[in-house]
């Protein structure tokens, strides 16, 4: 499939530049194109990403545990796939082969429904991958995709119980907020990522700097992009201007409580929405806080329970930060940013869950599985 991706190189891009064209004449958002767009390095990491994934190790048949009862019952509990598993989703065509490789590795079929947007583009994905795995030996239709712009088809996919056994939206928050209000199939909620960095008063002002630059400006249009920055008040003075300077210079818009202001009179005013809001571009809200029990309650408050990032050389404070902080993945001095199946070591991702039932944070193979009980015996009964 890896293989099949590259030789296609040029019919995904052709099909992805009208995409992209029709995107800007609709007016999309730059951050929106961004994760439209496609180029010869995209489909080379997704490429690479396929590569990665088939070099795991396979999850399928994987002994979890296991026991023997005292009436000699042997009891296994062993990883087996999910099934078929749909996946909706928006405007980033990557997400249709990592998709793919990591159901198809778990043993299970997929059915893909993108974004309007990248539909050209998906199509041509789609056809590269399934005609990889028919010539290595599977059905050709253990990749799919629901090849319309229709959101009736999506509403109606959402109802194929039976057919689907779990659903995975991908999204912005309407779209996960319609899967999980709408769908009658079973549905792993991925989140959007409200994600904050906490600068705390111990902190290496420097090793902070490059976390808050990388963590906003590295590629804003992401769920584990920075999207709030919490500052302690004793080093506010010294770290926000020079803050203020290396964002401004990477194209920053920032917008900030009355004591950010006051230390940074380019900045807006901070409404209530902002503290809420996953911006998704170039826009970073600004927080000055009193202690680490101030930054803690505005991240509980306003956070989405995705990555949230403390900097600090204060051990208390960073295990403080861990053990509180309710979120699928916490950070102590790093960015964000490594939020991804790919930075985890997982090769790809289906997505980043964060809700709490069955999978949280990246979701890879294992998180694509289920298991069941295998139970041997000798002619045992109850």
């Amino acid at each position: 499939m890896a293989d099949a991706l590259s030789k296609a190189a040029a019919d995904i891009l052709a099909a992805n530049s009208e995409d992209v064209a029709r995107a800007r004449e609709r007016g999309v958002s730059g951050a929106m194109l961004d994760r439209l767009a496609l180029s010869e390095a995209r489909i080379g990491g997704m490429a690479e990403g396929l590569r990665q994934v088939a070099a795991l190790p396979d999850p399928v048949g994987q002994v979890l545990d296991g026991w023997r009862r005292p009436n000699g019952l042997a009891i296994s509990r062993v990883r087996v796939p999910l099934g078929v598993v749909g996946i909706i989703y928006e405007a980033r065509p990557n997400v249709t082969s990592d998709a793919a490789a990591l159901c198809l590795k778990a043993g299970n079929a997929c059915l893909l429904r993108g974004g309007s947007e990248a539909l050209q583009s998906n199509v041509a994905i789609v056809s590269a991958l399934a005609g990889a795995a028919e010539r290595a030996g599977l059905p050709r239709e253990c990749v799919q995709l629901v090849a319309s712009a229709d959101r009736a088809d999506a509403a109606e996919m959402m109802r194929l119980n039976g057919l689907i056994d779990v659903l995975i939206p991908r999204g912005g928050a309407g779209l996960i907020r319609s899967v999980v209000e709408n769908a009658t199939v079973p549905v792993i909620e991925t989140g959007t990522g409200n994600c904050h960095t906490y600068v705390d008063a111990s902190a290496d002002l420097d090793m902070a700097l490059e976390i808050v630059v990388n963590a906003k400006c590295s590629r804003p249009s992401v769920c584990n992009a920075m999207e709030t920055l919490l500052v302690h008040e004793v080093i506010a003075d010294e770290f926000l201007p020079m803050a203020a300077e290396r964002l401004a210079e990477a194209g920053v818009e920032l917008r900030g409580c009355e004591r950010t202001r006051a230390l940074v009179p380019t900045a807006r005013p901070a409404s209530d929405e902002d503290w809420d809001t996953e911006y998704l571009d170039l826009i970073l809200a600004v927080r000055v806080v009193d202690d680490l029990d101030e930054a803690l309650g505005h991240i509980e408050r306003h956070g989405t329970r995705h990555s949230e990032a403390i900097v600090t050389a204060d051990y208390t404070a960073a295990e403080r930060f861990c053990a509180e902080v309710d979120a699928a993945a916490v950070y102590v001095n790093a960015s964000t940013r490594f939020t991804d199946g790919f930075e985890f070591g997982f090769g790809a991702e289906v997505g980043i869950s964060n809700q709490k039932l069955h999978a949280r944070g990246p979701m890879g193979l294992s998180e694509l599985t289920t298991y069941k009980y295998v139970v041997r015996g000798s002619g045992q009964v109850r």
